[in-house]
């Protein structure tokens, strides 16, 4: 029972961050492509859809945990009614409903929470989208660039959608001087290669490859991805003892550090044996949201530790 629940886990989170992988447009909306905080506003979502918004939404159903972080940072919680089981962050939204999740969204929920929007992103099925609209529900898809950057794009959209224009804007100049930060800070110290594990073991190994956006966060906080050279999220433990990272990072949930480092053939690194295996709370890299800046300076940190 507990492995195959590590294993739904695994699969969950290698799902969630693999969808920018997907087929699905990715948002690029330019800042004049929705007037700012002004309704009714047109814009065109994810799935090629243009959708207006004619008032200030005031209720709102978040189908993805990098959007409920967004509406909690754009200080716009209080219009939240509605968010997915797997919306855990900050703690308070546990008080928020649920509504399935981001791959099987509870329609009749939705519905029953009666939204003046709903705002989804990777992996919410197109099939959901229709049946809410049919039922006179709005629904909009954003599923960001797979890069860095895509996070803003993301922040900024909401924020007009939610009349939170000025908000988004204050919050990406802090994300921006953070960035900043980290790339000065870096500036001049010896890279170190990193592993950036997601799933391990029996089920596969997976990681973040040369075309994703925490490859980019690797290169960005002064690592060198050893995946680079792979597109997606697939890898293999022969590949990961033949380029043998300076560094492993891995999450600080469900006890993979001590399953990683005691298995055979990971066992082997020396990142494992010089004690490199550094856990992180990966939700704040996996997730292309509002606290992506940071988990770029705990990269940065984990790779560099004292030097940084």
């Amino acid at each position: 029972m507990k492995k195959r629940s590590l294993l739904g886990i695994l699969l969950l989170v290698i799902l969630l961050i693999a969808g920018c992988s997907s087929n699905v447009e990715k948002v690029d909306i330019g800042a004049d492509s929705v007037e700012l905080s002004q309704y009714p506003m047109t814009l065109t979502d994810s799935y090629g859809r243009e959708v207006t918004i004619e008032s200030e939404p005031m209720r709102v159903v978040s189908m993805a945990p990098s959007i409920s972080e967004i509406i909690y940072y754009l200080g716009a919680s209080d219009k939240l009614v509605g968010r997915t089981e797997y919306c855990d962050y900050p703690e308070e939204i546990q008080n928020v409903e649920t509504a399935g999740n981001m791959m099987e969204p509870n329609i009749e929920k939705i519905v029953e929470l009666n939204p003046d929007i709903v705002i989804a992103s990777t992996h919410f099925p197109e099939d959901a989208v229709t049946a809410l609209e049919n039922l006179g529900v709005k629904v909009v898809v954003f599923v960001p660039e797979d890069s860095f950057e895509g996070v803003y794009t993301v922040i900024s959209v909401v924020g007009k959608i939610l009349n939170k224009d000025a908000e988004a804007a204050s919050h990406i100049e802090t994300m921006k001087s953070t960035v900043q930060s980290v790339a000065d800070r870096v500036s001049g110290l010896d890279k170190k290669s990193v592993y950036y594990v997601i799933g391990f073991g029996e089920y596969g190994d997976y990681t973040a490859g040369g075309d994703t956006f925490i490859s980019d966060m690797i290169e960005m906080s002064g690592g060198i991805n050893i995946a680079s050279d792979v597109s997606g999220w697939g890898y293999s433990l022969e590949k990961i003892i033949e380029n043998n990272p300076d560094v492993i990072i891995i999450s600080k949930y469900y006890g993979m550090k001590d399953s990683f480092v005691a298995m055979e053939g990971y066992n082997t690194l020396d990142a494992v044996k010089n004690g490199n295996v550094i856990e992180l709370d990966i939700n704040k890299i996996d997730r292309q949201g509002p606290r992506l800046a940071e988990g770029l300076e705990d990269l940065a940190k984990a790779i560099h530790g004292a030097d940084y």
